[in-house]
């Protein structure tokens, strides 16, 4: 496969070039920072950002959210299928 923009430098706001399935964790960092979140079912997704913000956001299904997040929480998520781009 040819990727004509395999030399630039990606930058925030570059489309995601990975994307990592999600399982909320209570004591655990996600592998890598994400750039947006995604989810198949909508509700509440808990995170922690990369400034160590912590707060519940609202995620509707289908669209990516764009937040910097380090962790996301099983305590106070409900919405599934979590996807993290980054």
């Amino acid at each position: 496969m040819t990727d004509f923009f395999e030399s630039y430098q990606p930058g925030l706001d570059s489309p995601p070039a990975s994307l990592t399935a999600i399982v909320p964790s209570d004591s655990a960092d996600l592998p890598r920072a994400t750039r947006a979140i995604n989810v198949s079912s909508a509700g509440v997704v808990r995170v922690t950002t990369v400034n160590g913000d912590e707060a519940q956001v609202y995620v509707a299904a289908g669209i990516a959210f764009p937040l910097r997040a380090r962790r996301v929480w099983a305590t106070g998520t409900d919405a599934t299928g979590i996807v993290g781009l980054s």
